[in-house]
């Protein structure tokens, strides 16, 4: 094929993902319930995953700190092979299928926390292996797969199918497949933390300032909500360090 050929046709096949999100949402939805319910108690969102799969978990979880203002240890991303895998494969670390429990206990995972799988196949050891010691410590277990029921599938206890289909290059999980679980990742974090406040309006008022876009971001935010100069904002933004608790000490002097 040409150039435009190849790009014309991995954007067909692309247009075929969201389809295949949409007929996963009562799943979705019964995962996120499940993660809401948990949080509320306390409890920690972990994903766990190899090669591209864990990749995009860490990717999800990496980003709900500096997006929502959470804890770094709320969400947690672990990948097969450890933090060296997710800029170089590590041989044989998807096929260890005890090592994701000794990884999750690295963090004192408990009854309170979800652990989500993540694999395009369904079929990956370490993800699996992971999945079925959480049931058996009575850990919530979700997944991600884009294969019908799949091993991983059936082992977690709150199953997403997103079916994509075969790849434009066979068995490339990092093309439909890997589009379809950011999807739903971002579905699953983007939701979890609106349901526990952590947005208001469409806004991300408890995003962390950490450079001088967000800062502009967040004056205009205190702007847009309370009556007051660019300038003024400013001042309570670098008081407060923070839009929410910006806005409510400017509402409680009122």
């Amino acid at each position: 094929m040409s150039i435009t050929e190849l790009l014309t046709n991995i954007n067909q096949e692309d247009k075929t993902v969201p389809l295949a999100v949409e007929k996963a949402l009562p799943q979705i939805e019964t995962l996120v319930t499940q993660i809401v319910a948990k949080m509320k108690l306390g409890g920690r969102l972990f994903y766990i995953g190899a090669g591209t799969s864990g990749r995009l978990g860490v990717v999800d979880a990496s980003e709900c700190p500096p997006t929502f203002g959470v804890p770094f240890d709320m969400v947690v991303g672990i990948i097969a092979g450890g933090d060296t895998a997710i800029r170089r494969a590590v041989e044989n670390a998807e096929d260890n299928a005890t090592q994701a429990w000794k990884d999750l206990q690295e963090y004192h995972i408990n009854e309170n926390d979800v652990v989500v799988g993540i694999a395009a196949s369904g079929t990956t050891p370490y993800v699996i292996g992971g999945l079925q010691a959480c049931n058996k410590n009575k850990v919530i277990t979700g997944s991600i797969s884009c294969n019908a029921e799949s091993p991983l599938s059936q082992t977690a206890k709150f199953p997403i199918d997103v079916v994509v289909g075969p790849e434009f290059i066979t068995g490339s999980s990092r093309m439909k497949a890997g589009t379809a679980q950011k999807m739903v990742l971002n579905m699953i974090s983007t939701a979890t933390m609106i349901q526990l406040g952590k947005v208001k309006g469409n806004k991300m008022v408890d995003m962390q300032l950490s450079n001088s876009k967000l800062v502009d971001r967040g004056i205009k935010m205190i702007m847009g909500e309370i009556p007051v100069s660019y300038k003024e904002a400013a001042e309570l933004l670098d008081m407060h360090r923070n839009v929410r608790k910006a806005i409510d000490f400017y509402n409680t002097k009122q």
